[in-house]
This record gives C-alpha cells, sequence and structure tokens, in this order.
C-alpha cells in the first residue's frame, strides 16, 4: 500500500508525454511537454565545466554546502535583485537545483498539517512538495483575462492565517505566466507578519519578463525582508538544466535549519558543476546573456499566440510557457493532448493535478522549439481538432 505521504500526490504528466515521444523517435514532432530550451548556456560556464573535469577539488562531496566562489556568486546576485545585503557564508547554501531548494526549505519551515499559500494555476512540482512535506496546499486562484493573468494583492494575503506556514510565490509563475509586483508583496507583508508567516520567494524564472521591467523581489520591501527565503537555480535563466545547482538565500537563522535538512536529504550539489554556476552568476554580462534569451523566447511566445489566436490562449507575462484553456472546446485536457499526439505530432502536457484548476487547461513549452517550427502550430491544432 502506498505511504500516507503519497496518497495526494499525484504524477505531473510531463514525463508520460516525454517518454512517449521519445519512443516515437520522429524528428516532425513538436516538443512543447517539457521546461527544456535549445538555447545554449552561456559560454563561460561551458568552458569552466570542462575545465572541471580535471580538478580533483571538484570531484568531490565537499564543501557540502557548496563552494564558497558559487555561495559569494549567488549571495551577491541576490543581493543585488532584493537591494539586501547577504552573507554567502550565514545566509546562502547552495542545493541540487532549486526544486530540491524548494523541498529543503518547506522541511525546514513547515509542520505537519499547516497550511502554505499558493497562487493556482501553479506546477504541480511545488504543490506536490508541499504535500511531501507534511503541508496542506492553500490554493488562491488567478484570474485569466485578455491582458493575461491576474491576482488580487488583498485576495492573496487573506488567505494567510493562523495555521500558515510559509507563502510560496514564483513570478514569472510555472505554468501561467503570472508576475506579481510591488502591491502583491505589500499586501503580503502586513499578513506575513500579523501571523508570523515565511515568505519563500522561488526565483528561478524571474528575469524572464516580457515587460522589460527588473524582477520585483519581496525581499526589497521592509516589512518582509527578514521573512523571505529565495530559492534560485542556474536552469531557467541561465539554461543550465543538466548541472542541477541552485541556492538558498535568507535569515540566517532559518538557513541554519535549511543547511541541516540539506545535509540530511541529498548532502551536496554537482562538483563539477558550481564553479560554472559561479562563472555565470559573475559574468559582466550576465544580465545581457538573459535579456537576449528572454528576446528569443519572447518572439516564440508571440509566435504561439498568433498561431493560436483563434484558440482560448491565455498570454504569459514570462516565463517558458503558455496555457490553453481546453472548456471552450469542449474537451478534457487530456483529451486535447491526445489528439494532437496522435494526429499532429505535437507532444504537450496536460495538467490533470496540477491544482484547482488543472482540469481546465493544457501547458504548452514555447522554449524549446524555434519560431520557424512553431509557426506550424495552427495547422497542427487544425489536423487536431477542426
Amino acid at each position: 500500500m502506498t505511504v500516507s505521504r503519497l496518497r495526494d500526490i499525484p504524477g505531473i504528466g510531463v514525463d508520460v508525454v516525454g517518454d512517449a515521444a521519445d519512443a516515437v523517435a520522429d524528428p516532425d514532432f513538436l516538443r512543447l511537454e517539457n521546461l527544456d530550451t535549445d538555447l545554449k548556456p552561456p559560454a563561460v560556464a561551458v568552458a569552466a565545466t570542462r575545465a572541471a573535469i580535471d580538478d580533483d577539488a571538484a570531484n568531490s562531496y565537499l564543501p557540502f554546502q557548496g563552494r564558497r566562489s558559487l555561495r559569494a556568486a549567488a549571495a551577491a546576485h541576490v543581493s543585488r535583485i532584493a537591494g539586501r545585503q547577504y552573507d554567502p557564508d550565514t545566509e546562502c547554501v547552495s542545493v541540487a537545483g532549486g526544486l530540491n531548494g524548494i523541498l529543503n526549505t518547506l522541511l525546514a519551515t513547515v509542520e505537519p498539517g499547516q497550511e502554505v499559500v499558493l497562487v493556482d494555476p501553479i506546477y504541480a512540482g511545488l504543490a506536490n512538495r508541499v504535500r511531501l512535506a507534511g503541508g496542506m496546499p492553500c490554493f488562491v486562484p488567478a484570474k485569466p483575462t485578455s491582458e493575461g493573468w491576474t491576482v488580487d494583492p488583498e485576495h492573496l494575503a487573506s488567505a494567510v492565517g493562523p495555521n500558515t506556514a510559509a507563502v510560496l510565490m514564483m513570478g514569472p509563475a510555472m505554468p501561467s505566466g503570472l508576475v506579481l509586483n510591488a502591491a502583491h508583496w505589500s499586501a503580503l507583508s502586513d499578513a506575513c507578519e500579523r501571523h508570523h508567516v515565511w515568505l519563500v520567494y522561488d526565483a528561478a524564472m524571474e528575469r524572464i519578463r516580457f515587460d522589460g521591467r527588473r524582477p520585483s523581489h519581496p525581499a526589497a520591501h521592509d516589512g518582509l525582508a527578514g521573512r523571505t527565503i529565495t530559492v534560485g537555480s542556474a536552469s531557467k535563466e541561465l539554461r543550465l538544466i543538466g548541472w542541477r545547482v541552485g541556492w538558498v538565500v535568507g535569515p540566517s537563522a532559518i538557513l541554519t535549519d535549511i543547511k541541516l535538512v540539506g545535509l540530511t536529504n541529498v548532502v551536496c550539489q554537482v562538483g563539477l558543476a558550481q564553479g560554472a554556476v559561479a562563472a555565470a552568476l559573475d559574468a559582466p554580462d550576465a544580465d545581457a546573456d538573459v535579456t537576449a534569451a528572454t528576446q528569443q523566447w519572447q518572439r516564440r511566445c508571440d509566435t504561439v499566440l498568433h498561431q493560436l489566436s483563434d484558440y482560448p490562449v491565455i498570454r504569459p507575462h514570462g516565463g517558458w510557457s503558455l496555457l490553453v484553456d481546453t472548456r471552450p472546446l469542449g474537451l478534457t485536457p487530456a483529451a486535447l493532448a491526445g489528439l494532437l499526439f496522435e494526429r499532429a505530432k505535437v507532444a504537450v502536457t496536460a495538467m490533470d493535478g496540477w491544482g484547482p484548476s488543472g482540469a481546465r487547461y493544457l501547458r504548452i513549452v514555447f522554449a524549446n522549439e524555434p519560431v520557424d517550427r512553431l509557426t506550424t502550430l495552427a495547422d497542427r491544432f487544425r489536423q487536431a481538432i477542426g
């Protein structure tokens, strides 16, 4: 019998669709199911990885909290964006990818049975980690509009109560592309202070915004500075998916507990990758590199929106993916995904089990296919459903 901690944790579906598309091995398939990208990582990171192969120190468990150069780079990176100085020795720990950092943080902040506030739609992997840590997801619905997703700041703050352990926010959020701003942080500041709640900020995509604005970081607000735990990752902005390196930055007292969880969980990060990520974060052109990649992803997003203009698609404000509302089409997300796969050679993910709204949305990832291939999407949808 399944142990109790897994009973309410569904799969995410991406692995099933990805395995099926891999098995077909047809280059004509559009791979829109998984959060991959074909854009190359920063050259400085690739060079540093090659050099690390011959570095005996990189083939080691030590230091368990991450190499000093990586922690210094990550702490400086978060400090620049948040406008707050973080100490790499006491307020930063490296982790094996962003989601490892999320789980470690939840295990260090959430008592079994406590609530964690999330915005819906949200990535199933975040909600499932709340459950794995013994927490109870409390979903606040975002509203789809003609201009994209919105969530009312006061409605968001009202979900925080005496049984709330943490608020887990991401911006831009996966898979919707919802972007949060100062109004949301201001509303959450009072609520988190009143109920002694942590704000866990998933910063994996914070610079991948389509409005050209700087990231809006919760720790920039005085009321949240001492309550914000930032979890970052090299996977999305830096396109270093296979390197499996991330970081957690926050107040030293809670970082002590998060470090302890890390020692008990994954233990350490990929040794060969840490110097590469540090080099990419420290590079003089780091922001320009992310901006250039974001411009390419935005062109791909715009192409998909144009191709599917006759269908109920919600515009994202950033990130790598967007959602199609299948309910007006008279189909479930799983049914539409099946038709696209079988009739049109398109691999996409149904969001069943991805929170309350998952039964109506299909996720399309636009980060892994060039514009010229995405221009076939309208024809493929017509082949699938007419």
